[in-house]
């Protein structure tokens, strides 16, 4: 059955390909896009188009009038408060925002793009997205939460981790560091992560709207492959036929670095993602299975785009 989808955080990397799946199974996308960002809606001609941003209480009712179901997509990989982008307000405000604008105008299906690894007590992207799940969850609506890992496939024009860690990292003339805690290097780069194809992570939502089993359930969502931060390196290294060499290196001097210049757009990385990404990002997903889907692998074939 068609639905009529209130999508919000549609332009970005994710949002283009739940906009893809859901045009390829019949729905119809109805989205917020700020006017700074409407060039990036890369289907825009075959949605809905609602201008405003996640603050625009009258766009986001209008919006939610003509919906079916919601689909919360808004996720930031580093806040910049002095611009107005922050975790709190962009991960909790606008899910609890939407969420009661959701209760007024009767709509009952809500799904939430959170993240794997989020919890009460972690850092302020992880506590934030772990607060939308809770109240969502005290919601009367009928809610699904996705927690997907590290996501990868081809940006078109957006931010995504692989391509960024050739720019940043793999591209420059030094070595690859293999992050380790503490003055031993025994462990260096041996983190792990389920990489999770974009393509996947978007048919996974767009089947849960579809379907009432999922009502109510979080759902980890990880590749089959399990990889270290010393095989993701090398792999993607290897996908545009580059050969980089790798140096343990202590995350301590470098955290302290990103602790001083992260507010900067300028540094690569912030302290609160080096400590996210420490903790790796490993989930033992049955999603696919569940929904019939065959994930793609995280290998060379599917980091071809890197060579774009």
């Amino acid at each position: 059955m068609t639905k009529k989808v209130a999508l919000f955080g549609g332009t970005g990397f994710v949002g283009n390909y739940i906009v893809d799946e859901l045009l390829a199974n019949g729905h119809e996308p109805h989205v917020l896009v700020r006017p700074q960002s409407a060039s990036k809606l890369i289907q825009s001609t075959k949605c809905i188009i609602y201008n405003g941003n996640i603050e625009n209480v009258s766009a986001i009712n209008v919006m939610l009038k003509n919906a079916d179901a919601v689909i919360y997509n808004i996720g930031l990989i580093r806040e910049f408060p002095n611009k107005g982008i922050a975790f709190e307000k962009l991960h909790f405000e606008g899910v609890k925002r939407t969420v009661r604008l959701a209760e007024e105008t009767g709509i009952k299906h809500y799904l939430l793009m959170s993240a794997n690894g989020v919890k009460p007590d972690g850092t302020p992207y992880q506590k934030t997205k772990y607060m939308a799940e809770q109240f969502l969850k005290n919601s009367s609506l009928a809610w699904t939460i996705f927690r997907p890992s590290l996501i990868f496939g081809n940006p078109r024009g957006n931010i995504e981790f692989c391509s960024q860690l050739k720019r940043d990292m793999l591209s420059l003339p030094f070595p690859a560091p293999l992050f380790y805690e503490g003055l031993i290097p025994k462990d260096a780069g041996s983190f792990l992560f389920n990489p999770v194809h974009v393509a996947d992570v978007a048919r996974v939502i767009v089947n849960a709207l579809e379907d009432s089993k999922p009502i109510g359930r979080t759902y980890e969502v990880g590749g089959e492959n399990t990889v270290s931060w010393n095989t993701l390196l090398k792999t993607i290294a290897s996908a545009y036929s580059k050969k980089k060499w790798t140096i343990p290196a202590p995350v301590f001097p470098i955290k302290s670095l990103a602790s001083i210049f992260g507010r900067f757009s300028w540094f690569p990385i912030t302290a609160d993602q080096l400590t996210m990404l420490m903790e790796g990002n490993t989930c033992s997903s049955k999603v696919f299975e569940e929904f019939g889907i065959s994930p793609v692998e995280f290998d060379e074939n599917s980091l071809q785009y890197l060579n774009e």
